[in-house]
């Protein structure tokens, strides 16, 4: 089982094409975008070129709710996502640092928000942070690719 991670694709069409062709490649079989879509528009790329299910979170930066949960069929939820799927623990948010949960109770965090990609873990609980897809702040789009079997994360760049 294989998750790709997303946030903050802002937009950059180019480059969430980029992301949705390597999730295609390699096979993944849910993305997980933790918010910053901006226009509902990007969503219906997601929906049309995906080959596998996708969910997500709305960011600070989601202006137009009402298009994007309507363009992603209810599939973005507002401040956090709890998931049970491939026997872990899911826990998805845009901005981490306002979640007020016990981290410990998760198998795997996902956040984005900050721009910068990071992969952390800490005791059982994997953190990852796929940084920008839409490369708009640091100039680096990425994304992240979780393969569940080998219990190991990377990071890629777009």
């Amino acid at each position: 089982m294989i998750l790709g991670i997303i946030s903050d694709s802002h937009d950059n069409i180019p480059k969430l094409k980029k992301a949705i062709s390597l999730f295609n490649k390699k096979n993944v079989n849910l993305v997980l975008h933790a918010g910053d879509y901006i226009a509902p528009f990007s969503v219906v790329m997601m929906e049309n070129n995906l080959k596998c299910e996708y969910l997500g979170v709305f960011g600070n930066n989601d202006g137009e709710k009402k298009g994007l949960t309507k363009n992603s069929q209810g599939k973005i939820s507002n401040d956090f996502l709890e998931l049970d799927k491939f026997s872990r623990k899911i826990f998805l948010t845009h901005d981490i640092s306002k979640a007020r949960i016990d981290f410990s109770h998760y198998d795997i965090i996902i956040s984005g928000h900050t721009h910068k990609d990071s992969i952390e873990k800490r005791g059982h609980t994997w953190f990852v942070n796929p940084g920008e897809c839409g490369g708009w702040l640091s100039g680096k789009s990425s994304v992240a690719i979780f393969d569940l079997i080998g219990d190991t994360v990377k990071i890629h760049r777009l």
